[in-house]
């Protein structure tokens, strides 16, 4: 299914008024960082709807397609590995 880019502006908001600017579900106070963070310890979405019941799929779905889409903007310098130490 593919979706339209950046679809996931429709449910998140980052605004400074809210949780000093973190990007959160819209209509909540509930950061993508908090959904994601859940998620990582554990991935069960009955479990993160029973602490969160206020979150549907397409929430969580959100704060995934917007982790992602930070990852994926994000630039990469590899750094040379130096010969410190070494005589």
């Amino acid at each position: 299914m593919m979706l339209e880019p950046l679809w996931y502006r429709q449910r998140i908001s980052v605004d400074p008024t809210i949780m000093v600017g973190k990007p959160v579900v819209k209509g909540t106070r509930i950061p993508v960082e908090l959904v994601l963070k859940h998620l990582a310890q554990n991935p069960d979405l009955d479990d993160l709807f029973a602490a969160y019941p206020q979150l549907t799929l397409d929430d969580v779905k959100a704060c995934l397609e917007y982790a992602r889409a930070v990852v994926e903007g994000e630039q990469v310098f590899p750094v040379a590995e130096t010969s410190a130490g070494k005589s």
